[in-house]
């Protein structure tokens, strides 16, 4: 299976801030993804030509399911998170990680019903101070709909702003997750032009076998928005044991 993070700029180019939401779909339909996670995704607003970004992704990439979390609105529209899904999503959450008077954020849960097993998926988009982001990985943990599922494989995914990488040492690790996207100097993915911070992260918890991470390079990506693609592909690993018991039963020689 594959996931793909990324934050899409709302279709802006990074470096001719030129609006072509074709070049996002682009990159997103020769990817080919499972879980599609956008953040920046613009709904009604006129830099953006109106446009209702969240239908138009979901129609173009033929995924079945999707959900949209509005997190800035603005005079006309605003913009938010994007989950879409290949599969049915079986539950669904917005969660507010908005610090008190800063810039609104948000996270959206969701429990997808893989052909691997039932899977919980966080998207989100954090703030730009180290304290805001440290406030809003708490709460999300603190969530209990998230406490509810917390013996679901999971994965985090999304533009974490965390320049200084330390987020995972100080709110990941502690709740059991791994770092899907590290080291990070293999995983710079900001500015696409001239990638030097590893923004872009995916932490998993559980039984989440993660068979290769890599931000996506190339002509196309550097123009489409000022972030790079993260992908992540990998199975579950009840899965995994299930196809292994089925070629090799119990008291069979290999």
């Amino acid at each position: 299976m594959r996931l793909l993070s990324w934050n899409i700029h709302k279709g802006i180019g990074g470096r001719d801030r030129r609006y072509d939401l074709a070049r996002v779909f682009d990159v997103l339909e020769a990817e080919n993804a499972d879980l599609v996670l956008l953040q920046e995704v613009d709904d009604g607003v006129q830099r953006s030509r109106f446009h209702d970004q969240p239908v138009l992704f979901l129609e173009r990439l033929s995924l079945q399911d999707g959900r949209f979390q509005l997190n800035v609105a603005l005079k006309h529209g605003g913009y938010g998170n994007l989950l879409l899904s290949r599969w049915p999503i079986a539950w669904h959450e917005h969660i507010d990680l908005r610090w008190q008077f800063k810039k609104p954020r948000g996270a959206q849960a969701a429990e997808i019903a893989t052909p691997e097993g039932a899977l919980l998926v966080v998207n989100w988009h954090l703030g730009l101070a180290e304290f805001e982001r440290t406030w809003q990985a708490k709460r999300l943990f603190a969530s209990a709909d998230l406490q509810a599922r917390a013996a679901l494989p999971t994965i985090v995914a999304g533009d974490t702003n965390d320049w200084r990488n330390q987020l995972h040492k100080r709110c990941f690790l502690p709740e059991g997750f791994a770092h899907a996207s590290a080291p990070p100097s293999r995983f710079r993915s900001f500015p696409a032009a001239l990638p030097v911070g590893s923004l872009d992260k995916a932490f998993v918890r559980g039984d989440v076998d993660v068979r290769a991470a890599r931000v996506v390079h190339g002509p196309q990506t550097r123009d489409a928005s000022d972030h790079l693609p993260l992908i992540l592909d990998f199975h579950l690993v009840a899965a995994e044991r299930e196809v292994e018991a089925e070629l090799h039963p119990r008291g069979q020689h290999r």
